[in-house]
């Protein structure tokens, strides 16, 4: 039977043809942004003072004035039922990780029994979902189930299209009764606010007049997977867990980097034309695609947009790489490991900073005498070094342990690589000032009819964990299912941190000695915290000795990273720059701990179902047909392949009592809710099981092989 449904599902992907629907050209021009409610269609719905106003509050981070909020809801409704909307929603992302939405109509019944379309002011501004199954870490009883959404006007709101019809969905904040932050939104909105309000002060240190706030820039790439969806139908790990629990690498896998960058088959290219055509209809910039290292897998990359709307989008994004996979036959896998023995997914987190009319991570042509950019360089470095605790943190999740520290990951060693030519620089100004700078030059190919192509000044390093690639830094650790939230509240703070202290010693110089304060104070920097900068292999088994001779954190799992979170300095900085109060970091502990210890649970339960129901059965079966086999040749006297047969029948054995035993002390780890033995005793019963997996006829294997999800699509 099993056999049956594996190959039906190959029968069905030999059969398939590929969706004319996405293949189709479309006019990028004409639909881009369509159903979002931008700066150009508020132009042209508002009236021009309300317009002003709200672009003020956009632009420059002023207060909303709750004067104009009718007009603004008018007009959002106007153009919301004339795409079809029919409800409207309070979009936003609570504590789960993922994005959450109540749906109301617009319809308000009428004395005559007629309706009429209303959409208010104060429904704009405030909503009041039920907040009491939310994850909240303590801060409100499950009793207490009021709780507030909030508009977000820095990030647009748009149009949620299904087969059914639309829904205006409105970007929010969401918080308690009492005030305290119930979602990822409003401390990164805190963060970007902290982070804006101390790149002003710096760049003030230099002359430098911001006419508008400081901003933070973001590039997501997403990595995912794509297997046949009656593949993954037939996986209740995939189902329940999103990622394989049991399962052997087949011969070829991505041994030979044929998959990497190669062409792309057409039946996903029309997965991505669509996904393309709809995430372009929300105004996102939706730029690159390809295939990724390991088989099946793949990665989609947008622009850089403002930090905040780069997060709602990618929260956009996975729903919409989700929801067209299905349409097409396919499940979106976007779990950080997928599948063992392969490239696991990432999503590297491009972030830069932004101020005075530059980006402040520009080196320029001579990086050296660019003191705004060694200033800020010098920050991060401080901020990474003085934090790489809670960077590590950020990106600890149940899924990443599984991914980070393997060949595809950095390690959990958080160092900062800033190549060749800004390494040379921070030699020179740990000594004194620095006098020169490495160029890129030019690189020769060799052959007449090609071009000569300019050199960067350095190379990439795709070991470290927090690069710097030419006019940015690129965090590598954090997990593909993360909510990007997160990891930037950190990064955000941290730095912010970093540019007030820097700020206040700036602002304490004289005029005639300010070059020679700050070069002390950038010298004194970089003496202090180089320890963070390594520009070698992170992968190797030298770096981890180093990494421990300069002392730096190591934390290899989740439950080690998360003993850092709410240490007292760290509640003290982010009570500082106002992102987090110390309730509301003790309660994210709360809710990181529980998540994991849940997540490892499930995985636990549904590897004991799938090993007792599916997979040991079969085990047994086959074992059943070699003893009735043997039994059958011995009785006519047959003694050829008889002891190999026999050999066989003891291996299924032992390898049935090492998976019975691992069951036992799963079992236990379950009964004790005790997270690290559940996983100590789940890899001994994965173990067994893909043991067996090699030695089962084929034909009684209860589900698809790792052979079958990562080439048959």
């Amino acid at each position: 039977m099993s056999n049956s449904l594996r190959l039906k599902a190959i029968n069905s992907v030999a059969g398939r043809t590929v969706s004319s629907k996405a293949v189709k050209n479309c006019d990028v021009s004409a639909i881009y942004g369509e159903d979002v409610f931008n700066l150009k269609i508020m132009k042209d719905y508002l009236p021009k003072p309300v317009y002003k106003k709200l672009l003020s509050t956009i632009m420059n981070g002023e207060s909303l004035d709750s004067k104009i909020a009718d007009d603004v809801a008018n007009a959002m409704k106007r153009w919301a039922i004339s795409k079809g909307a029919t409800h409207y929603t309070h979009w936003f992302q609570p504590l789960t990780g993922t994005t959450a939405e109540k749906h109301d109509a617009f319809i308000e019944p009428e004395n005559d029994g007629s309706v009429s379309l209303c959409f208010s002011g104060k429904s704009l501004i405030q909503g009041e979902p039920d907040a009491s199954s939310f994850p909240s870490g303590g801060l409100r009883a499950t009793f207490e189930a009021r709780g507030y959404t909030a508009w977000d006007p820095t990030s647009p709101a748009f149009i949620k299209r299904d087969e059914n019809g639309a829904t205006l969905c409105i970007p929010t904040a969401f918080c308690s009764y009492t005030g305290e932050a119930l979602d990822k939104k409003t401390p990164l909105l805190r963060s970007i606010q902290a982070i804006s309000k101390q790149a002003e002060r710096l760049l003030a240190c230099f002359g430098e007049k911001c006419t508008s706030r400081p901003y933070t820039t973001l590039g997501i790439e997403q990595e995912y997977f794509l297997v046949d969806k009656n593949f993954y139908l037939a996986r209740p790990d995939l189902i329940q867990c999103g990622r394989t629990l049991f399962g052997k690498v087949p011969a070829k896998h991505q041994q030979l980097e044929d998959h990497y960058f190669g062409s792309i088959k057409p039946r996903v290219l029309a997965f991505m034309s669509e996904v393309d055509q709809e995430l372009w209809r929300l105004g996102i910039p939706a730029k690159t695609r390809h295939n990724e290292v390991a088989p099946a897998q793949f990665e989609i990359a947008p622009l850089f947009e403002e930090l905040n709307l780069a997060v709602d989008h990618n929260m956009m994004i996975m729903e919409t790489l989700r929801l067209v996979a299905d349409r097409h036959g396919f499940a979106c896998l976007l779990h950080e490991k997928p599948f063992a023995g392969v490239n696991g997914s990432g999503k590297h987190n491009n972030w830069s900073l932004s101020g005075a009319g530059k980006n402040l991570l520009e080196p320029g042509s001579d990086p050296h005498q660019n003191a705004i950019f060694l200033t800020t360089l010098c920050a991060i470095i401080k901020a990474v070094d003085s934090h790489a605790d809670l960077l590590r943190v950020a990106v600890a999740t149940a899924g990443n342990d599984h991914r980070l520290g393997a060949n595809e990951a950095p390690p959990a060693i958080i160092s900062v690589y800033l190549g060749e030519q800004l390494a040379d620089i921070i030699e020179q100004l740990e000594k004194g000032p620095a006098k020169s700078a490495k160029k890129g030059g030019f690189m020769n190919i060799g052959a007449d009819t090609l071009p000569v192509l300019p050199k960067d000044a350095t190379d990439r390093n795709r070991t470290s964990p927090f690069a710097f690639t030419g006019n940015k830094f690129e965090f590598r650790a954090v997990g593909s299912s993360q909510n990007c939230a997160g990891p930037n509240i950190v990064l955000n703070t941290i730095v912010a941190e970093a540019m007030d202290e820097i700020s206040s010693q700036l602002e304490n110089l004289n005029k005639k000695d300010f070059n020679t304060g700050l070069q002390s104070i950038l010298t004194d920097i970089i003496k202090k915290h180089k320890r963070i900068i390594f520009n070698g292999n992170n992968y190797s088994k030298e770096w981890h000795d180093e990494a421990a001779k300069r002392k730096m954190f190591n934390l290899h799992n989740t439950p080690e990273a998360l003993e850092r979170w709410a240490m007292p300095e760290n509640i003290a900085m982010f009570k500082k720059y106002g992102v987090f109060s110390d309730t509301e970091v003790k309660s994210r502990l709360e809710i990181f701990e529980e998540n994991y210890k849940t997540v490892t649970k499930i995985e636990a339960e549904t590897a004991l179902n799938m090993a007792k129901t599916m997979i040991i059965p079969a085990a047994v079966e086959y074992q059943s047909k070699l003893v009735d086999n043997v039994a059958k040749l011995q009785q006519i006297k047959v003694t050829a392949g008889v002891a190999s047969q026999i050999a066989i029948i003891e291996k299924i054995g032992s390898l049935l009592k090492a998976a019975e035993d691992a069951v036992t002390a799963l079992e236990a780890g379950v009964a004790a809710v005790d997270s690290a033995k559940c996983i100590a005793a789940q890899g001994e019963l994965r173990k067994a099981v893909d043991q067996l997996e090699q030695i089962v006829d084929d034909r009684v294997w209860p589900m698809p092989k790792y052979g079958e999800l990562l080439f048959v699509y």
